[in-house]
C-alpha cells in the first residue's frame, strides 16, 4: 500500500535529501543505543538477575555514545540522503528512507552495527533490537560508502556499509542467506516492557 500525497510528503519532509538507485547504505553509530540505556536503567533489578553490576553500569552509560548526527557532515562526503534514527529504530528508518525515495533496496542483518550489550538485554525482554529506538545512529545513502565508513571508524565511530538501493520495489533484508520483504514501521519495541 503506497502513502497518499499529503503522507509522503510529510515523510519526505523528514530527511535530508532522497536515495537514489545504486546508492550503498551505511549506518553510522551503533543501533538502539537509547532505547538499550533506558532499558537499563528502568528495569535494572530485573537485569541485575542476569548481569553483572559492570555490564549494566556499561549498558546504562550507552547514552554517552548516542549523538553521532552532530559529529559528522554527511553532505560533504557525498551522500544523497540522511536519516537520524529515533523511535521505531533501524527497520522503521530503513522503510521510511526506501520509501520517501521510492527505491528497492537490499540488506545485509550481519552487518547492521550493534552493541553486545543491545543484544544480551533485548534477549532477556524478547525483543526486537532493530525496532527499539536508535535515536543517536544515522542511516545514510552516499554513492560509495567504503570511504565514509573508514572516515567514521578513524573517529572511533562504529560504521559500515549494510546495503545498497535498486531502481526496483522490492526492500529485501537477508540474514544468513535467507532473505525477508522490509514491513512498514510498527510501535518501537520499548513499549512491550515500559509504560
Amino acid at each position: 500500500m503506497r502513502l497518499g500525497k499529503a503522507a509522503m510528503e510529510a515523510l519526505q519532509a523528514e530527511i535530508s535529501g532522497l536515495l537514489t538507485p545504486g546508492n550503498e547504505l551505511v549506518v553510522a553509530g551503533a543501533i538502539a543505543l537509547y532505547g538499550t540505556a533506558q532499558i537499563a536503567r528502568e528495569k535494572h533489578e530485573i537485569l541485575r538477575e542476569h548481569f553483572s553490576e559492570g555490564f549494566l553500569r556499561e549498558a546504562e552509560n550507552l547514552r554517552t555514545l548516542y549523538g553521532i548526527a552532530d559529529e559528522i557532515n554527511v553532505k560533504e562526503a557525498g551522500a544523497t540522503a540522511f536519516y537520524a534514527m529515533g523511535e521505531g529504530g533501524f527497520l522503521s528508518a530503513l522503510w521510511k528512507m526506501a520509501e520517501a525515495s521510492q527505491v528497492g533496496l537490499e540488506m545485509d542483518f550481519s552487518k547492521v552495527p550493534i552493541r553486545q550489550e543491545t543484544i544480551e538485554i533485548c534477549e532477556i525482554f524478547d525483543i526486537n533490537p532493530y525496532k527499539l529506538n536508535s535515536e543517536g545512529a544515522v542511516l545514510i545513502g552516499i554513492p560509495a560508502g567504503e570511504a565514509l565508513v573508514q572516515e567514521l571508524r578513524r573517529m572511533g565511530m562504529m560504521a559500515a556499509v549494510i546495503g545498497q538501493t535498486n531502481a526496483g520495489n522490492d526492500r529485501m533484508l537477508y540474514y544468513n542467506g535467507n532473505g525477508r520483504y522490509l514491513e512498514r514501521p510498527a510501535k518501537d519495541e520499548i513499549y512491550k516492557i515500559l509504560p
